[in-house]
């Protein structure tokens, strides 16, 4: 098992986790962000995580605006209103 898959996350992971978007968004204080910084030169699977959602905002900026189809978007709302 590599170290990597091993990786128990702590406090800091979770930490930097909830400001990841915030982070990429470069909505931070900077030395919030080189906390960030060394915090992921320490942890890889934190430095994956960060590419991860890198890969996904690339992609969905790379999607094309479309409206979402009537009959989807009327189920979704019957659905969040069942939640309720």
């Amino acid at each position: 098992m590599s170290s990597e898959s091993a990786h128990q996350h702590n406090a800091a992971c979770l930490e930097l986790f909830a400001k990841l978007s915030e982070y990429l968004d470069r909505e931070l204080e900077p030395d919030t962000c080189e906390k960030i910084e060394q915090h992921l030169k320490d942890c890889p699977p934190c430095r994956s995580c960060l590419q991860t959602l890198k890969r996904t905002v690339e992609f969905c900026k790379s999607m094309k605006n479309k409206p979402v189809p009537s009959e989807l978007s009327s189920r979704l709302r019957s659905m969040l209103e069942q939640l309720r």
